[in-house]
């Protein structure tokens, strides 16, 4: 039982290196090399966990996609009226990055760059069903416009990126009333007219 511990231990060290560096330095300026000695393994020991840095990072993006909508679907129920049910995974996605920094910018940036393979972005899709499900149910009912979920997302939900990145330089403070006042532009980019 200690040695699978201790093998966790040394996969978790790999992907929080990984995500600290990536972030740091981007995804070209991360050998192997550097995460092996953040994470205080020897590079040999990467191999035993991922077969390249592709795989490292891929599994680190999945990882974090599923702790990322693990924490927004957490209390969402599939039979909540529409509005009631993307506010609430739209501010638990908020808290999410904005106190999450750090696993919200590796997801950022791997959402941005071509570092992911298709095969693993997909998969991370496949994580925001319930987010797609709601979606889709309020585009029958006429609550939500009728676009493709990209464009949904890129206007309801991205934009916390931009947020948090202007929170994290200090460029901006996200107090009560501006984290309401984006989730009812959020809202209101999304919502059918009536």
């Amino acid at each position: 039982m200690a040695k699978l511990q201790k093998s966790i231990d040394k996969r978790n060290a790999l992907v929080k290196a990984t995500i600290e560096l990536v972030n740091n330095n981007g995804f070209h300026a991360t050998p192997m090399s550097k995460i092996a000695k953040m994470a205080n393994v020897s590079p040999a020991t990467i191999y035993l966990y991922f077969e390249n840095k592709q795989d490292l990072v891929n599994q680190t993006y999945i990882d974090v996609k599923a702790e990322y909508t693990n924490y927004a679907f957490a209390d969402f129920d599939p039979n909540m009226p529409i509005e009631e049910g993307f506010e609430m995974i739209w501010k638990r996605i908020a808290d999410f990055k904005l106190n999450e920094c750090e696993h919200a910018m590796f997801l950022a940036q791997c959402d941005n760059t071509p570092m992911i393979d298709e095969e693993s972005r997909q998969e991370g899709i496949k994580h925001l069903q319930p987010l797609l499900d709601l979606w889709e149910r309020g585009k029958k009912e006429g609550v939500i416009k009728p676009l493709s979920d990209y464009i949904l997302y890129a206007y309801a939900i991205n934009p916390l990126s931009f947020l948090m990145m202007t929170q994290k330089r200090g460029s901006f403070t996200l107090d009560k009333a501006h984290l309401e006042e984006a989730y009812q532009s959020a809202w209101s980019s999304i919502k059918m007219c009536k």
